[in-house]
């Protein structure tokens, strides 16, 4: 049987840069879990649409009948229920199919580490599954016009969403290695590259 592969968890606030950082790990042969990409592909399931319409009501589907994710947003992150609601839909179908990816790359000879790449990384509960944990910081007005230039959430949304996670002081403090992600992508692929030898020994 082979020896699980290290498993390194992404850690830092909205728009920081985390998913950057989890393709540069991925290119240096990571098997990278993006549970952002697997919610949106479970978005169009049918059940999870019927699950979010009975608890949201039509006004966050498309005329298609597909969810808004953006008029979805507004609607959870408006209170603390709502944001536990949403989780409680769709957690659990996300940490299955990441749990199933960790599988299927332990399985591979040619990944060298596994990165989880989870928005809700520490709150899912998914710290044990780490051996180390990286964080990614970058400064709020970064972030904000990171956020404003794809479009869908806006600085006073940031803190709206934020309020509702374990605080970025406190990610911070149990990282085993820090990344500055707020110069350009050549300084971050720098330090991804140096974290990953040191992990790895690669």
């Amino acid at each position: 049987m082979a020896k699980p592969k290290v498993v390194i968890g992404i850690l830092g606030s909205i728009c920081s840069g985390k998913s950057t950082v989890a393709k540069e790990f991925g290119r240096l042969g990571c098997g990278v879990t993006d549970a952002d990409s697997i919610a949106h592909e479970l978005l169009a399931n049918d059940d999870i649409r019927r699950k979010i319409r009975e608890v949201f009501g039509a006004g966050v589907f498309d005329g298609a009948g597909y969810v808004d994710r953006e008029k979805l947003a507004e609607e959870v992150f408006e209170d603390e229920q709502a944001v536990a609601k949403i989780n409680e839909i769709m957690h659990p179908a996300v940490l299955l199919r990441c749990g199933e990816l960790i599988s299927e790359f332990n399985a591979r000879k040619d990944i060298k580490a596994i990165v989880l790449d989870i928005p809700l990384l520490a709150e899912a509960g998914w710290l044990r599954r780490c051996d180390k944990l990286v964080f990614v910081e970058c400064k709020e007005e970064i972030r904000a016009r990171r956020a404003a230039k794809k479009g869908h959430i806006l600085k006073n949304q940031l803190k709206k969403r934020e309020k509702f996670q374990i605080s970025l002081d406190k990610k911070k403090k149990i990282a085993d290695y820090i990344i500055d992600n707020n110069s350009g992508l050549s300084a971050t692929t720098e330090q991804v590259e140096r974290i990953f030898t040191i992990i790895t020994g690669k």
